[in-house]
């Protein structure tokens, strides 16, 4: 799947929510999005990642490194 950097800038969380498929019960924070992520089986690519904030980009790849099945590749 790939993500956009652009609408994770414009609309957040909201965003990521529906791209990722993201429970109704997500939280809307980073803490949320890392539990959310240990729990995926797919492969990630982010592009235009030059607009997102560091602190996403790492909460991908932290979860990307505790979750085997997780893929996160910044194209």
């Amino acid at each position: 799947m790939q993500l956009d950097g652009n609408l994770i800038k414009k609309e957040g969380h909201d965003y990521l929510m529906e791209a990722l498929g993201l429970p109704d019960y997500y939280g809307k924070n980073l803490d949320a999005l890392y539990d959310c992520l240990t729990e995926m089986d797919c492969e990630i690519d982010l592009i235009n990642a030059d607009e997102v904030d560091e602190e996403i980009i790492e909460t991908f790849k932290d979860a990307a490194n505790e979750n085997e099945s997780l893929k996160f590749n910044i194209i």
